[in-house]
């Protein structure tokens, strides 16, 4: 029996000039694809090339982490951006790391959108297909990484395009489906036991399983660690760990097949 296939990806890049956010040395060395910031919600060049030099080196895949342009507040602020002016946002955030994979003989090889991007993307259907659009228009071969149960995710199922199903490892989840926000008690899972036995808990399932209890069965490509957070080391460290044990294999997302 083929062991079963699964990718463990990170939000990385995140740092911004001489201010720093997380340890992505260690967390490239752990993971096996990157969600890299494109300097709209964190990043900036230098960091943004950085980032592709040294998960290129480690193996690591490439993907945009395009957000909405709030610098100031991480990219976790509401904003009303118009149909033209969310796709030309997300082609200027996609095609400014994809110079920089080129600049290091690399390629982009997913989009994932940060923050509230991602958050609006999921509950709205007409966002997420202006995404999609966005990210087809560029490159019909990048793959939508798409949190399960997501309008972001049926839009790409109905565009036919790329498409890998995502859980959260650090994030606890409403019976619709969607994150818990943030500003609710237990939103945030911090313990990396703790967020070790929630993926255990949905792998088994083969579903999202809610802060309730409830199961939304789905398929589950890949899982993502908030580098971001105090414990995302520990955390990923002890994930990928555990899923080799448990006899997973750990891909890539450009070479992940279904």
């Amino acid at each position: 029996m083929t062991a079963p296939l699964v990718n463990l990806n990170a939000d990385l890049g995140e740092s911004f000039g001489a201010w720093r956010m997380g340890n992505d040395a260690a967390l490239l060395q752990i993971v096996n694809s990157a969600n890299i910031a494109c300097g709209w919600h964190a990043g900036d060049p230098g960091i943004m090339r950085q980032t592709v030099r040294t998960a290129l080196a480690h193996g690591v895949s490439l993907g945009a982490h395009p957000s909405l342009p709030d610098l100031q507040g991480f990219g976790r602020r509401m904003m009303q951006l118009s149909v033209q002016e969310l796709e030309d946002s997300l082609l200027y955030q996609v095609g400014a790391l994809q110079a920089m994979a080129a600049a290091e003989g690399g390629r982009v090889t997913h989009v994932k959108p940060h923050g509230a991007l991602n958050n609006v993307a999921c509950a709205d259907a007409s966002v997420a297909a202006t995404v999609v659009r966005a990210i087809q228009s560029l490159d019909r071969s990048l793959i939508v990484l798409a949190p399960a149960h997501s309008e972001l995710a049926k839009a790409a199922e109905s565009a036919n395009a790329p498409l890998r199903y995502e859980v959260f490892a650090d994030r606890a989840y409403l019976d619709d489906g969607q994150l818990m926000p943030r500003s609710q008690p237990g939103a945030v899972l911090h313990d990396a036991q703790t967020c070790v036995g929630h993926v255990l808990r949905m792998l088994q399932a083969q579903a999202i399983v809610t802060a309730t209890g409830k199961q939304l069965p789905t398929r589950i490509d890949s899982i993502c660690v908030h580098g971001d957070g105090a414990d995302a080391v520990a955390t990923a460290g002890t994930l990928r760990q555990t899923l080799l044990s448990a006899g997973y294999r750990l891909t890539t997302l450009n070479t992940f097949t279904t």
